[in-house]
């Protein structure tokens, strides 16, 4: 059934639709995106900070971000370092100029093993956020949901009062030992679920409410609101707007520009279809996991094994092309 064009005026676009019942984030290092959609909160990466640095516009911050770590002096890894840390900050203080909740920076992806090195990385993150005069509320630490991440952001959250956004999540294991841990916030990916499930499997396509990363998300909100744990779940990774539709009621969903602008265009009903109601009425039993149960349950999931470990090899290679751009 087509919607008259005078109806379709009276309608609210998908996306201010979605924006009642989810909150949105926008999933980038762009400025100009976030002044358009108006996101909440807004996160970064390794490879959306790599794609921004790039663009004329953001050359200012690449000179400020050398000239700070030429300031610090030491060897010349050891300047990159701190200029590629300076860089993230520079990024994110603009980014939170322009929206009144949280930004997301990410922890280098080649600490993901290394529980000590994380601690010391995002402590160092929040000193240099401090500096220009951002408070630590307003920030979300990331790392990559490995034990040794998920482990530091017990640390981090408990001991330091540090917000902590666990990225890199494809298992059901990393979503559990996530909850234990008291986090704050978990990014479940779709769209790599998907890619994995498209290139393994027979199926090359799927209607959204049985698309396996939105499977996966629905699962992982149910468990925590079933539960009664305060962790946030924000779905992200999408690779079309039905996936992100079929998530409506998700606590957050990060979501790229692209999809922003195709939201904004579209003008059908949307109705929620996560509720802390059914989830507390779904049929799933509670779990505890220590390491040796997690990295068992997890390398049960072959499809969360290989995107995690992807997924940090993609991570690291962009914050080494990000450093060789800065030297």
């Amino acid at each position: 059934m087509s919607v008259s064009p005078v109806k379709r005026q009276k309608m609210e676009s998908a996306l201010d639709q979605l924006k009642h019942h989810t909150t949105v984030v926008a999933d980038t290092g762009d400025f100009n995106a976030i002044d358009e959609y108006k996101p909440l909160d807004a996160t970064t990466n390794p490879s959306l900070i790599l794609a921004a640095a790039q663009m004329p516009a953001y050359q200012k911050l690449v000179d400020d971000a050398v000239a700070y770590g030429k300031k610090l002096g030491g060897s010349e890894e050891e300047q990159i370092k701190n200029a590629s840390d300076k860089l993230f900050v520079l990024f994110g203080a603009e980014i939170l100029k322009r929206i009144p909740g949280r930004v997301s920076t990410e922890v280098d992806a080649r600490l993901s093993f290394d529980k000590e090195g994380m601690i010391q990385r995002a402590r160092r993150l929040i000193d240099l956020y401090k500096e220009v005069g951002i408070g630590k509320d307003r920030i979300l630490i990331k790392l990559s949901s490995t034990w040794e991440g998920i482990q530091t952001g017990r640390v981090l959250e408990a001991e330091h009062g540090i917000h902590c956004n666990m990225t890199l999540l494809f298992s059901f294991a990393q979503a559990v030992a996530c909850a234990e841990a008291g986090v704050t916030l978990i990014s479940p990916f779709v769209g790599r679920i998907l890619d994995w499930y498209v290139a393994n499997g027979d199926k090359k396509t799927y209607e959204p409410s049985e698309d396996p990363g939105v499977k996966s998300v629905t699962k992982i909100y149910n468990y925590y609101k079933k539960f009664g744990y305060k962790t946030i779940v924000m779905g992200a990774s999408f690779r079309n707007t039905g996936q992100i539709k079929a998530l409506t009621g998700c606590d957050y969903l990060t979501i790229s520009p692209k999809l922003l602008a195709e939201l904004s265009k579209e003008h059908v009903k949307l109705t929620p279809t996560l509720s802390v109601k059914e989830a507390q009425a779904c049929n799933l039993e509670k779990i505890h996991l220590d390491e040796k149960a997690f990295r068992w349950h997890h390398n049960e999931d072959q499809m969360a094994v290989e995107k995690l470990s992807d997924g940090i090899r993609r991570f690291a290679a962009d914050a080494v092309k990000l450093e060789r751009m800065l030297k």
